[in-house]
């Protein structure tokens, strides 16, 4: 589990799917900080490590990235079990406000090298 300090290259990402899931890395974006968080077998272990370091639950949002996959919507998915959150207006694992995605997707690209 890292929060990056880096910006990630497609080949590095590659590296943690393989080591990991073999196609796919999970991440929790802090929209407020942008701050991302990458490699865990649970969306939630990157949520606490986001927490102990000073995010906002309420700032946090689980993504999965797929490193071999080219068009950023296939690059990148808004589905987590951290994000059923009723309170704030998403009853699915999946983000659906187009605008939460758009800010999801500003964070991973700060981080990521497509």
């Amino acid at each position: 589990m890292t929060i990056c300090d880096h910006v990630f290259t497609r080949d590095e990402l590659k590296k943690l799917a393989e080591s990991g899931f073999g196609d796919m890395v999970k991440g929790v974006v802090d929209i407020r900080r942008n701050m991302l968080a990458l490699d865990a077998d649970l969306h939630a272990d990157l949520e606490t490590l986001l927490l102990e370091n000073g995010s906002d639950q309420k700032d946090l949002w689980g993504i999965n990235l797929y490193p071999d996959e080219e068009e950023t919507e296939d690059f990148l998915e808004y589905s987590s079990l951290i994000n059923i959150r009723p309170d704030d207006g998403n009853r699915t694992m999946d983000v659906k406000d187009i605008v939460l995605q758009e800010r999801i997707a500003e964070v991973v690209e700060k981080w990521t090298k497509m």
